[in-house]
């Protein structure tokens, strides 16, 4: 049960998600064809092959990372492309132009390389698809940020993804949910804030980074908490 407080913090709307995958009719054969293809797609494709597999039904951790990186390695079976692709951590650029570049800068230099494979088929093609975000009302809020020690934990995949990494796409300043409504607060809850901002969400699972989540905000606020198995 969470607890009423009283506050001059606006409630904190605590809402779920889920990634539609819609197709761009944009297939891939070879190597030029991936980088013809990265130059022109739409920015919710590169999304939804970077983030949208943590939302698939019955995810395991992939060898590489993203889409990509697996069809680098399997398809086209250049595990040195696969690699260079696999380190590519889209929270790490201000915007999906800049990680656009970082992968072609990527793709060309294995282009120069490798110059005699440019038309060879890959075993299978890359389909690039589009994603669209659905979002859903859970019907839960909390009033002040102490609550969220007691929320986190039991919060589903989907409202991870949407508060702690979709969020990002959404904020002008790249913040998460939680990071956008405790910084008004300023000094009070800037060591939070400063946790928030050191976790990186791309290299772990929605499972972990909820646990991770509810480590932080129970250690601030001096709690134990117990996270429900994924």
């Amino acid at each position: 049960m969470i607890r009423e407080a009283t506050t001059t913090m606006a409630p904190f709307i605590i809402k779920d998600c889920a990634l539609i995958a819609l197709a761009t009719g944009k297939r891939v054969q070879n190597l030029k064809e991936l980088r013809d293809h990265l130059e022109v797609v739409p920015h919710s494709s590169l999304y939804y092959h970077f983030w949208g597999g943590l939302l698939h039904p019955g995810f395991e951790e992939r060898e590489y990372g993203n889409d990509l990186g697996e069809w680098a390695k399997h398809g086209l079976h250049d595990a040195s492309l696969a690699e260079r692709l696999a380190v590519i951590d889209p929270s790490s650029f201000d915007d999906t132009e800049d990680m656009r570049q970082a992968l072609l800068d990527v793709v060309e230099q294995r282009l120069e390389e490798a110059s005699a494979d440019l038309w060879r088929p890959a075993d299978r093609h890359f389909q690039f698809i589009r994603s669209q975000i659905v979002v859903f009302g859970t019907g839960r809020s909390v009033l002040q940020p102490e609550q969220l020690a007691e929320v986190i934990p039991d919060l589903s995949p989907g409202s991870v993804f949407y508060h702690f990494i979709d969020a990002r796409q959404r904020s002008p300043r790249g913040e998460d949910d939680f990071r956008a409504w405790l910084s008004p607060e300023g000094e009070r809850y800037a060591g939070l804030c400063q946790g928030l901002a050191s976790i990186d969400p791309y290299f772990a699972s929605l499972h972990e980074l909820r646990e991770q989540l509810a480590a932080l905000f129970s250690e601030f606020h001096g709690r134990s908490t117990h996270v429900k198995p994924a």
